[in-house]
């Protein structure tokens, strides 16, 4: 280590206090600002400021609006100025601050000479830490909302199958025995109605637990819940569906088939309504690390940004927030009589190698 003497030390304390992003107040026993730096004048109100070039004894306390403990977020109950029994090597207070309104800061307070009375008083803004935190909180229940949603489509999906579906299944095969029993052609008429009428509900029900959540995506993957839901929908609405799969792995994470397919399942159900186009495009692979989804139609398109949008746009907005949740990006290409291009990035772990290295 590079012993440092008096001097050089000297200078660099100089240009700490000088350039230093931190504000750094010299307070006097009564709380008065002997000095500051560039950074703590840039916070003062310009009255305030004006009044120290000027020698008015001005006290900090005309820009605090009180500091964190144990009675409250901003108070002033046993202040740091007076407060001599108290640790305030760190803590939070509040600045109201020129042109930003009360901002915190993580505060440092203690005695540098103690014959004088003099103490340093150094403040960090806070407020990009609190925009980060407040950021991830928001992903954090977002995130969480999803899954709680996921699993009780989950439950329901399953319960639909295995209970519901079963009971109608198990009358069902009662009324196909009564045809074979002798009666009058107005009660086999009838019989064939309800039994009719009994297997609409049953392929609905069945219909509505794949919907709420496929039993392949959680049994098989992504590859086979996209087989079985694009097979549906070619039956059930003529629309054809070119899948074209290159996937290096078999499985991903629960979160991350989740996010693709219920993307996929938006960006298809779109094109079904507004596109006017009887074949789409779906493609899944992997390329440069990232997982890659691209839903594409030659339909009617629409114009991006536009302010008024066909549909209520929540559903565009739903796949951009399942996106981000896997850190994910979501591009949207469209063109009105050209078409529309979804396409999805999702990055994916890299995966190691027993040696040590990176595959």
């Amino acid at each position: 280590m590079i012993r440092l003497n008096e001097n050089d030390m000297s200078g660099l304390l100089t240009k700490m206090y000088r350039n230093s992003t931190e504000a750094i107040f010299f307070i006097n026993a009564e709380g008065e600002i002997l000095g500051m730096n560039p950074a703590a004048e840039n916070i003062l109100d310009l009255d305030v400021s004006e009044g120290i070039r000027k020698g008015d004894q001005v006290s900090i306390c005309r820009s605090c609006a009180g500091y964190t403990n144990e009675e409250a977020m901003m108070s002033c109950f046993n202040c740091f100025l007076g407060n001599t029994k108290e640790d305030f090597s760190s803590f939070q207070v509040y600045l109201n601050t020129r042109g930003q309104g009360i901002v915190p800061y993580a505060a440092s307070f203690h005695t540098i000479d103690e014959a004088r009375g003099i103490r340093v008083f150094m403040l960090l803004n806070l407020t990009k830490q609190y925009r980060t935190q407040e950021k991830l909180y928001q992903t954090n229940m977002t995130k969480y909302v999803i899954k709680a949603q996921e699993d009780e489509r989950k439950r329901i999906s399953r319960e639909l199958h295995d209970s519901v579906a079963q009971e109608l299944l198990s009358s069902l095969v009662d009324l196909r025995v009564l045809k074979y029993i002798n009666a009058d052609e107005a009660v086999l008429k009838k019989l064939q109605q309800t039994e009719a009428s009994l297997t609409r509900l049953l392929d609905d029900i069945r219909h509505m637990a794949v919907e709420l959540r496929p039993a392949s995506l959680d049994d098989f993957g992504l590859e086979a819940a996209f087989r079985s839901h694009f097979k549906w929908i070619e039956k059930n609405y003529g629309l054809l569906v070119d899948f074209k799969t290159e996937l290096s792995a078999a499985r991903y994470s629960n979160e991350i088939e989740t996010v693709v397919y219920r993307i996929c399942q938006e960006a298809v159900l779109n094109a079904l309504k507004y596109a006017n186009t009887d074949e789409i495009l779906v493609r899944l692979f992997e390329d440069e690390g990232d997982l890659q989804l691209i839903v594409q139609d030659e339909g009617s398109g629409f114009q991006l940004n536009t302010r008024d949008p066909k549909g209520t746009g929540l559903g565009l907005f739903g796949m951009r927030e399942r996106a981000e949740l896997v850190h994910g990006q979501l591009m949207i290409m469209s063109e009105v009589g050209t078409g529309t291009t979804i396409h999805l990035r999702i990055p994916l772990p890299l995966i190691h190698t027993e040696e040590g290295g990176e595959e």
